[in-house]
């Protein structure tokens, strides 16, 4: 999910929140991303939370990248946070399972 920041926040002009099935799957995708960052644009990005797994936060200065396991996504609800209330309710109802 990519939430657009411009105008909201000085500290970058989007946000990327993603999540990964395990503590080990959350390091390596972080990982993952952290090399082709350096690869497209010749910056290493900074890399915070890769050791614990729960939560890595990538800051490539421009872009924030929040990489969680599900259970830590859940809790703190970032998309809840910066997402405008509109585009929040039509995500979560493209979200809920057909009954």
């Amino acid at each position: 999910m990519t939430i657009d920041l411009r105008g909201r926040s000085p500290m970058a002009d989007h946000m990327v929140i993603a999540s990964g099935r395990s503590a080990r799957q959350v390091g390596a995708i972080a990982e993952h991303l952290a090399e082709r960052i350096k690869l497209a644009t010749g910056r290493t990005p900074r890399i915070e939370g890769k050791d614990a797994g729960d939560w890595v936060l990538i800051d490539t200065d421009d872009v924030i990248v929040h990489v969680f396991r599900p259970e830590v996504r859940d809790f703190y609800q970032l998309e809840k946070m910066w997402m405008p209330s509109d585009t929040l309710n039509r995500v979560r109802e493209a979200s809920r399972p057909v009954t």
